[in-house]
């Protein structure tokens, strides 16, 4: 059986090569014409396709497997999803560092803080509890005027060992990381246009139903478990994300 021919890729060291593979394969997958084959070449095929071990092609196929453009057979071997959807969403790797430089800067107040049910959209994260530590955060610039407005949701555990001075000074990632010690393995983020709901039209100082610059971050430390989903609300008139790709 014929097999679909991915697209060549010049690797940058400066980034994982799984990641590098996944997207390029990604791409190449998302490009194809409908009448390519679906099946894959063998995974050392593919290794040596890109110049990779196996142990980096494998890494990259499961990306793509979890994100449901790929099935794995045994036996049988890897094969294109025909359903799989042309607008899934890109996935960029970043750092913790950068996560923290971004909500960094400017004067914040802890406006409340206490152990709170878990809101829809944070609860599914964090399918063994019915509660978390809930934070709310101002943060203004040195004129201040307020530029958004944060709500933590944390496990208990760790939320009862915070100390407001910190996360009147620092992001929760960066007291999470540094102070608590927690082994981050990743951040997922999510960023997208809403518009102000009254609470905050608020506390932002806009007219409600401008538009907000929706952000939601999701950490996990070493074991996979979630340890904190913030949701930042940046006031559109202030704020736009910019991610630069580096070539080779």
């Amino acid at each position: 059986m014929t097999s679909f021919a991915p697209d060549s890729l010049v690797l940058n060291r400066k980034l994982p090569l799984w990641y590098q593979v996944s997207q390029s394969l990604r791409a190449s997958i998302l490009g194809r014409h409908a009448q390519v084959p679906l099946r894959l070449p063998t995974e050392d095929e593919l290794a040596g396709h890109y110049g990779v071990s196996v142990l980096t092609m494998r890494q990259a196929l499961k990306e793509l497997e979890d994100e449901g453009l790929i099935s794995r057979h045994r036996r049988r071997g890897t094969f294109i999803e025909p359903t799989a959807l042309r607008g899934a969403p890109v996935k960029l790797l970043g750092s913790v560092d950068a996560i923290v430089a971004q909500q960094s800067g400017g004067r914040t107040a802890v406006l409340r803080y206490g152990s709170e049910p878990l809101p829809p959209g944070a609860a599914e994260h964090f399918p063994d509890l019915d509660r978390a530590m809930a934070y709310r955060r101002l943060r203004c610039d040195e004129s201040g005027e307020p530029t958004n407005w944060a709500e933590n949701f944390v496990r208990p555990e760790l939320g009862a060992r915070i100390d407001l001075a910190d996360l009147e000074r620092w992001p929760m990632t960066k007291v999470l990381r540094d102070v608590l010690g927690v082994r981050i393995s990743r951040i997922t983020d999510t960023v997208e246009a809403r518009l102000a709901d009254p609470e905050t039209a608020r506390l932002l100082q806009v007219p409600l139903l401008s538009p907000i610059l929706h952000y939601t971050g999701v950490t996990y430390d070493e074991s996979g478990r979630a340890v904190d989903v913030v949701r930042i609300h940046y006031r559109g008139d202030r704020f736009s994300f910019t991610v630069t790709m580096e070539a080779p």
